[in-house]
């Protein structure tokens, strides 16, 4: 079914997963779209981001930010088009930014809005590149990973949205950047697109093996969005004063239980301490808000002078978005995963 003005399609929480979620915690609603009160207008969703964090917000444990409740639309950042208006400061068809979740339309008062102007890059762009992901790379790289020109990065999920940025971001800044990605196809994109130095395949065999060798003089930076075995073959190759700006665990987030295996919460304290390590976790716009001026500064430029590749991936139709959003827990994705629920233009 596509989009029309008469129905809102919500995808809902239909159920609180135990470890992999699976369609059966998803549920397609129909409603009718909400009238705007003086003040407010009626978003059209266009484009909505699909990214690693929701599966912390299907879990009622304790975290960041509220869960959400079963009955209720998944929540996600959003790329609309104002399709009413009440609000003098928004007209009719103007792009923007938002935080619709997953549903065609919603209400907004226009606090928090972001307008976008399509003639100057893609309106998707906002929810990957000049969005969360970009700026999580930039914040958590240069402010918590420091890098120096000549040192080592490592980072995990090379392709996805956020490293990607982390790895061309390390090259801009001069350092040898180690990719670490599942398959060769991937591998290739780091290498011949992101410009890496050395990409890793971590579904290899010998997958610890080939990291010590590409990192010869150990390891500065290990920007982690894994976290598993990823981490277990880091962690002996960090130097003295390395840094590790702590994104995402993805490889935990469906975990039900500890993983199987020797205690290795003595190993990391150890090397920590030993190494006097910064180990420092972010919540990207709890924490940098304030900065995001600065990083669309630098980003848009570095996109304008070509420094920045970006890869998307589109899936067409709201209905894809929960197997979709399932592939991409398992490292299926390919680029930034954004769902087109609707159309650009104006009907």
């Amino acid at each position: 079914m596509k989009q029309t003005h008469n129905t809102n399609r919500q995808l809902t929480l239909a159920a609180r997963p135990v470890g992999a979620p699976t369609a059966n915690d998803f549920a397609l609603q129909e409603t009718t779209p909400p009238s705007p009160k003086q003040g407010e207008v009626l978003l059209r969703t266009v484009f909505l981001s699909l990214d690693p964090y929701m599966r912390g917000r299907m879990s009622d444990a304790k975290s960041y930010a509220e869960p959400v409740a079963i009955g209720e639309p998944m929540v996600g950042g959003t790329v609309s088009r104002v399709h009413t208006s009440l609000n003098p400061d928004f007209q009719v068809g103007d792009w923007v930014l938002s935080y619709s979740g997953w549903q065609d339309y919603a209400l907004s008062n226009g606090e928090g809005l972001i307008k976008l102007d399509p003639a100057q890059v893609p309106p998707s762009y906002a929810l990957g590149v000049l969005g969360m992901p970009g700026f999580t790379a930039y914040m958590g790289l240069l402010d918590i990973g420091k890098p120096q020109a000549g040192e080592t990065i490592v980072v995990a999920a090379a392709t996805g949205a956020v490293g990607s940025m982390v790895a061309q971001i390390g090259k801009l800044k001069g350092c040898r950047v180690v990719a670490i990605a599942g398959g060769a196809e991937k591998c290739a994109y780091a290498l011949d697109t992101l410009g890496v130095d050395a990409c890793i395949d971590h579904k290899a065999d010998d997958f610890a093996e080939q990291l010590a060798q590409a990192c010869p003089k150990g390891i500065d930076v290990y920007y982690e969005n894994v976290g598993g075995k990823v981490l277990d073959a880091v962690l002996p190759l960090l130097n003295t004063g390395a840094r590790i700006p702590v994104c995402g665990l993805i490889s935990q987030y469906n975990a039900t239980a500890l993983p199987d295996g020797p205690d290795r919460l003595g190993q990391l304290m150890g090397s920590i301490l030993v190494k006097r390590m910064t180990v420092k976790g972010f919540i990207i716009f709890d924490d940098y808000a304030h900065r995001y001026d600065e990083f669309a500064k630098d980003m848009s430029q570095w996109l304008r002078d070509g420094k920045i590749h970006y890869r998307e991936q589109i899936v067409e139709g709201l209905d894809k978005a929960p197997q979709a959003f399932i592939g991409l827990l398992q490292g299926e994705n390919f680029g930034k995963l954004v769902v087109r629920v609707g159309a650009d233009e104006l009907a």
